[in-house]
């Protein structure tokens, strides 16, 4: 019975828009366990991630009687159709393509949806099931490999063969006993073009990172981003492709499947300057949708200052001089103050070192405090290099 179940299950996953399904066992997932545990211990962990270890790892922690876990994936494009015009003098930022289109955990959570209606319709006997979404306590991508429909990379991120790594994942717990799906072998061999491309030294080498290196985390947090990762940020404002983009199994690959998915060249490629004092009903009207949103407007509109830095665009100086002057929040007034000295370093003047120096006085938070004195120092010590 389980076999013909699951022949009728993937016939209507692919009806539905699943682009990949596959079965696994229920048992512990035991490998990950030492590996979580050592992950915590030396701080590679993000804190996005679901806080209790064992139910990470033993699905009857969390389940009642689990058999077996159904793998989907859903691929997303990774080429933009129509980006926005360019502009003299309009420096835009970029989402990360995960973050192109609908919000893929409400994409995901409606393709299981249907697919669990689906099986309760035709399954004998008393069924149950607990679909998840990468805020769920499973590892997707150990799940997502276990039920084969991928391998998972030196990058820490499952790999198909039809789409790359440009999938979105989900897992759906159930009391049915599946006959599990075959293993995918490891597929990277000695390549580590990933590991030598990601900028930050985040990727150890073996699918793990330290994830409070990773650029995606970084821009996702949202106090100061360390001095460190500002530079490397470049206009990426939410997320991180580069391990993706040099990975040779994502050469060509491009899915446009789900109509949903596609991105808003304009939401996704957002203009920087107004994005500085966006509302936040315009912020919610504007990019409320994308998973990218997710974490508020104060992370983007940070992100958004240290891209206009890392573009030196000039024309941005009296925009962050209001930031500055009228946002009330001491974490973006600082980075503004850092943004203007980057962007003046190599022209600096005394007048917006003076604006600087009153500003200051006006703040009482530590970290803010030493934003503004290290951006007032860089710029009093150039100017004394080019009066000297």
């Amino acid at each position: 019975m389980s076999q013909q179940l699951k022949k009728l299950i993937k016939a209507k996953a692919k009806e539905i828009g699943i682009d990949k399904i596959g079965f696994t066992h229920a048992e512990p997932f035991y490998s990950l366990e030492d590996k979580l545990i050592k992950q915590h211990a030396k701080g590679h962990h993000s804190g996005f991630e679901h806080k209790v270890i064992e139910e990470r790892i033993y699905l009857e922690k969390i389940f009642e009687e689990p058999k077996s876990i159904i793998a989907i994936a859903l691929a997303y494009p990774s080429k933009m159709q129509n980006k926005p015009p360019r502009v003299k003098g309009e420096r835009r930022g970029e989402f990360a393509r995960a973050s192109w289109g609908t919000d893929y955990h409400f994409i995901l959570r409606d393709r299981m949806k249907q697919l669990v209606e689906y099986i309760e319709e035709i399954a004998p006997g008393e069924v149950a099931f607990k679909p998840m979404v990468d805020t769920g306590e499973l590892v997707d991508v150990a799940v997502a490999q276990r039920a084969g429909l991928g391998f998972i990379g030196r990058n820490g991120l499952l790999i198909t063969e039809e789409f790359g790594s440009y999938v979105y994942l989900g897992e759906i717990i159930t009391n049915i006993a599946f006959e599990s799906d075959e293993k995918v072998s490891f597929g990277c061999g000695d390549c580590t073009r990933c590991i030598d491309a990601c900028p930050t030294g985040a990727l150890l080498g073996d699918g793990r990172m330290n994830a409070n290196r990773c650029l995606s985390y970084q821009t996702q947090t949202k106090g100061y981003m360390p001095k460190e990762y500002r530079r490397k940020m470049g206009h990426m404002i939410y997320g991180c492709d580069i391990c993706q983009i040099v990975c040779p199994y994502n050469k060509g690959m491009d899915s446009h499947f789900h109509e949903e998915m596609e991105p808003d060249p304009v939401n996704t490629m957002p203009e920087l300057k107004p994005l500085l004092t966006i509302s936040n009903r315009d912020f919610k009207d504007t990019f409320g949708d994308l998973a990218g949103s997710w974490r508020g407007k104060k992370p983007l509109q940070r992100n958004a200052i240290i891209a206009l830095a890392n573009y030196r665009d000039y024309t941005a100086v009296p925009d962050l001089l209001n930031v500055i002057d009228n946002d009330p929040r001491p974490m973006i007034r600082g980075t503004a103050a850092w943004a203007v000295a980057t962007i003046t370093n190599k022209n600096p003047n005394e007048e917006i070192v003076l604006f600087l120096e009153e500003a200051l006085k006006k703040e009482t938070e530590e970290e803010t405090i030493s934003e503004f004195n290290e951006a007032i120092s860089d710029l009093k010590a150039r100017l004394n290099k080019l009066n000297n």
